[in-house]
């Protein structure tokens, strides 16, 4: 099975580990690493590491660019690169012990029109050589493409039959749900954002699921930080929840879930064991890098469809409920 994915906002992550964030101090970094960025990079990353063919659409640029298409290839994903003006964005997270992360995130090139067909029909054309059957459209629009991109994506894409997973926020999130994704992937926050009222429980996530799902989309997988993460499809409403020791980075951690989600069947409780799986795993790994078969605990797991509605969203260890 190739998944395909699109990240039109792609970046190079650099994390460093330090002893504590203080402001206008000379911070010295216990270790460094330099990952290849984006949601749907990610994605693709999980993907392959899980052993399953994958192919990475992006917009490369300048050095930055070629770098992040040789770090791809050497994780076994395949890139199908559109040359752009600019280079491409190199984002920094501090990592602290205690589980938090400061991220700075550069804002990328400006894409053109011209450049904006290309991604298109690069697209179209690897969904046809790959005959993928899920396409992953994830992250932030860069500067240049408007709020109705992603739309124009899905509609594509499932006139020629591909099934599409979604994640992305705000506008872009919205104007995408009339085109029918068959899966969204929210965080809370996002979700939150879609509806335009606050969650502060598991029932009112299942709620705005429904309204999503309402709006447009197939299913919703939400990450609820360390609540959670819940399904909600066709057949039913699902709670998955398993044990983290240590977390170490919360970055990509949402897209190793979504990886483990299609690479399991993408529908039902299996798919989400899945997905719960990788999440977990993918938070107790340094910077963004991407779980592996080995570090898979599936047998943790525990899924259920007696959904605790009263239970309170938990913020994460940033402070933010997601």
């Amino acid at each position: 099975m190739t998944v395909l994915t699109i990240t039109p906002n792609p970046s190079l992550d650099r994390t460093y580990e330090i002893p504590g964030l203080s402001r206008g101090a000379v911070l010295r970094a216990g270790t460094d690493r330099v990952d290849p960025g984006g949601k749907g990079v990610n994605v693709s990353r999980a993907v392959a590491a899980a052993g399953h063919p994958t192919v990475a659409v992006l917009p490369l640029g300048g050095p930055e660019g070629a770098l992040l298409a040789q770090l791809l290839g050497g994780l076994g994903v395949a890139v199908a690169g559109v040359p752009v003006d600019g280079s491409t964005r190199v984002n920094v997270a501090l990592a602290e012990p205690d589980g938090t992360l400061t991220k700075i995130n550069a804002a990328g090139p400006d894409i053109g029109a011209a450049e904006s067909r290309a991604l298109l029909d690069t697209l179209a054309a690897e969904a046809a050589r790959s005959r993928a059957r899920w396409l992953v459209c994830s992250g932030s629009l860069p500067r240049g493409l408007s709020h109705e991109w992603y739309a124009a994506v899905v509609s594509r894409a499932r006139e020629n039959g591909v099934q599409v997973a979604l994640d992305t926020s705000g506008p872009a999130l919205a104007a995408a749900l009339s085109a029918c994704p068959d899966v969204v992937k929210p965080n809370a926050e996002e979700l939150a954002e879609v509806v335009g009222r606050t969650l502060t429980t598991v029932g009112d996530a299942v709620k705005a699921a429904d309204e999503v799902r309402a709006a447009g989309a197939g299913a919703v997988l939400a990450s609820l930080g360390a609540t959670g993460q819940l399904l909600v499809d066709n057949t039913g409403t699902y709670f998955g929840t398993a044990p983290v020791a240590t977390v170490r980075s919360d970055v990509g951690a949402g897209d190793a879930s979504l990886a483990g989600f299609l690479t399991a069947g993408g529908a039902r409780a299996r798919a989400l064991v899945s997905a719960v799986a990788h999440g977990a795993a993918a938070v107790q790994l340094p910077g963004s890098q991407m779980p592996g078969p080995d570090d898979i605990r599936p047998e943790a797991v525990t899924v259920t469809t007696d959904v605790p509605l009263d239970l309170p969203l938990l913020p994460d260890v940033n402070g933010a409920v997601r």
